[in-house]
């Protein structure tokens, strides 16, 4: 990190009124959280109590017994019963009561019908339609907002004293059977944003809507780079930051002749309608071109950063825990880290706001007061006989399978992920994601861990020298074996040394997994194959999925997966430039077929000149001793 004398935010106006509202709404929000985070067990109890009473008269509180749940009179009791009544759910054991809410029906899963849907990708072809009740986006994602924007100013007071870069979904993707929408629950969250914040925003949500990829991202930078004062960039996937990023190394020139006349350029597809809502937000700045174009000569590499073109950027939030850290490590140097202050988006899910952080560390706070947690240690994730264990009760160090009831109709939720505990805020644990559950893959009971495989790419980088921009790897059940695809840094990189590559994770999987190495050796695991991607492998597959109606926040993407439909996508990508190499192989091929034939044709005319001039020679021969002998005769 550079040295520098200059404070954060300096230069930037101080924004009285906008922190006198967030310190009078999400000051008195944080004083609760800490009172209840002194007292978990107890919080845990009347949170529980809580929602029961609220869906008791529901189809399933009635169906699960909510009210003799609710007779118990002690705390062990209440979570005793809670556990016997009601089983641990995934969201297709749920599915059926949301279908009943989906075509109209009230008081299934909770009292009335949800505001909106949100919708995520499922372990079948049908997404998740998580529910959304009025009480949990007022009471629990409305109020943990409010400590969220005041924990901001806490650590940059400055932060609304510029504008602000979020990134969410769509607010309205369409609407179900009876009429509710569906969409992103932050896309509604930033629709309801009081005025006096949201006029600080780069852009309208209006922007993610356009429908073309490239567009968007386009889009997206021009609007907030015809800004120096931007202050805070939020979005969840690191990846979305480097995508970004790139957009303004190739289109660059482009954005700034957009910035001088105030508008956006044709040669890319907006839909009208969202082109002409854009309008207002893009007024034409020659200054800010000129000082842009300024900037770039001053680089060498013809590439400007975030910390070049936002240098009073006060904050940067987003998903720096799990896999999502791969991402982040490759744009550390563009940020100026004495004025940025980098901060952990959170434990943050389409089905909940799990918990989020507070300080510049990965843990996330979380909400006893607001959601009904329970855990299973990783030992047992697998186990028929699980032990589901109370908030206080976990261990700092240890890790679990993390389970939510919520009061927008979640009940014993799996959340699918395993957590670490990582210490305490007040007497309540915090928590950082670490995986997956489904991130760990088991062909013959290997049971190999996402994490292992990301260390075992890294350690294989180390020894062979070969740079991954991307990789990503697929358990193959039909083969027994694994794929691993590599986009590379080099992209002239050999097929021989892709699979040098591979080879080498998998000496290292030998040593990091003793089950991994016992399934190689015994031949029940065969040896991974080795698959180069086309450059920008990830964009182009995360194109593709937002094509199919994906979001951005989706995409808390697995490094390794036994998917195949995922794989397909990849496989198409490594089939493009494979089919490539196979034409240039069938072109070699063919001339080499050809040579064979010139050089088989050159044979035989010279084997046929051969024994045409043997025969020459025999009748010359002949036509001597008859000479010879006719001499001979006649003496």
């Amino acid at each position: 990190m550079k040295s520098t004398n200059r404070r954060p935010g300096e230069g930037l106006p101080y924004p009285y009124l906008i922190n006198a509202v967030l310190a009078l709404l999400g000051g008195s929000q944080t004083l609760r959280l800490r009172f209840w985070s002194r007292h978990p067990r107890h919080s845990a109890e009347k949170t529980l109590r809580d929602i029961l009473t609220l869906s008791r008269d529901t189809v399933y509180g009635k169906e699960h017994h909510f009210d003799v749940i609710l007779s118990a009179t002690t705390a062990e009791d209440l979570f005793r019963l809670y556990q016997l009544y009601v089983p641990a759910n995934d969201f297709e054991a749920l599915r059926p009561y949301v279908e009943r809410h989906k075509n109209g029906e009230k008081d299934i899963l909770f009292p009335g019908k949800p505001d909106m849907y949100a919708t995520t990708s499922g372990t079948t072809s049908e997404p998740k339609w998580v529910p959304m009740t009025h009480k949990y986006l007022k009471d629990v994602y409305g109020k943990m907002s409010h400590i969220w924007t005041w924990n901001f100013v806490k650590h940059r007071n400055k932060i609304f004293g510029g504008h602000i870069f979020p990134i969410v979904g769509k607010e309205v993707e369409g609407y179900a059977p009876d009429g509710t929408l569906f969409g992103s629950v932050s896309g509604v969250l930033v629709r309801d944003i009081p005025s006096i914040i949201k006029k600080h925003y780069t852009a309208p949500a209006c922007v993610m809507s356009i429908g073309d990829y490239t567009a968007r991202n386009y889009t997206l930078m021009l609007m907030a780079i015809q800004y120096k004062d931007v202050t805070l960039w939020a979005t969840a996937n690191p990846s979305t930051i480097l995508e970004l990023m790139r957009t303004v190394d190739e289109h660059l020139n482009e954005m700034i002749a957009d910035i001088e006349r105030g508008e956006i350029s044709e040669a890319f597809h907006i839909e009208p309608e969202i082109r002409e809502e854009l309008k207002p937000y893009l007024k034409a700045n020659p200054a800010r071109a000129n000082e842009l174009r300024t900037l770039l000569q001053q680089k060498p590499d013809g590439k400007l950063l975030p910390k070049d073109y936002w240098p009073h950027l006060q904050y940067l939030s987003t998903w720096k825990c799990g896999n999502t850290k791969i991402y982040m490590e490759k744009y550390m140097d563009a940020f100026d880290w004495n004025e940025t202050f980098y901060q952990e988006l959170g434990y943050i899910a389409t089905e909940c706001r799990f918990g989020f952080s507070l300080d510049d560390t990965n843990e996330s706070v979380l909400f006893p007061h607001m959601h009904y947690y329970e855990f299973v240690e990783e030992s047992e994730i697998q186990s028929p006989h699980k032990h589901f264990l109370q908030i206080n009760e976990l261990e700092i160090g240890k890790r679990y399978c993390a389970y939510v009831t919520t009061y927008s109709g979640l009940f014993r939720y799996n959340m699918n992920d395993l957590i670490e505990v990582g210490g305490k805020y007040k007497n309540t644990p915090t928590i950082h994601m670490v995986s997956k559950v489904n991130g760990i893959v088991s062909l013959t009971g290997e049971k190999l861990y996402e994490t292992q495989f990301i260390d075992a790419v890294h350690a294989a980088e180390k020894t062979t020298g070969l740079k991954t921009k991307f990789f990503v790897g697929f358990a193959d059940i039909s083969e027994s074996k694994y794929h691993f695809y590599f986009e590379f840094v080099n992209e002239e990189i050999t097929q021989e040394e892709a699979d040098l590559l591979a080879a080498e994770v998998d000496k290292e999987l030998m040593k990091i997994n003793m089950e991994y190495d016992s399934k190689r050796a015994s031949f029940r695991l065969h040896e991974p194959e080795a698959h180069i991607l086309m450059s920008n492998a990830y964009s182009r597959f995360k194109a593709a999925c937002l094509r199919d109606g994906f979001r951005d926040g989706q995409f808390k993407f697995n490094l390794l997966m036994q998917d195949e439909a995922r794989r397909g996508k990849f496989k198409l990508i490594e089939r493009i430039l494979d089919s490539r190499t196979k034409f240039g192989d069938r072109i070699a091929e063919v001339a080499e077929r050809l040579d064979e034939r010139i050089d088989e044709g050159r044979e035989r005319r010279a084997a046929r000149q051969a024994e045409r001039q043997e025969r020459r020679n025999e009748r010359q021969q002949k036509r001597k001793e008859r000479n010879a002998q006719r001499n001979k005769n006649n003496k």
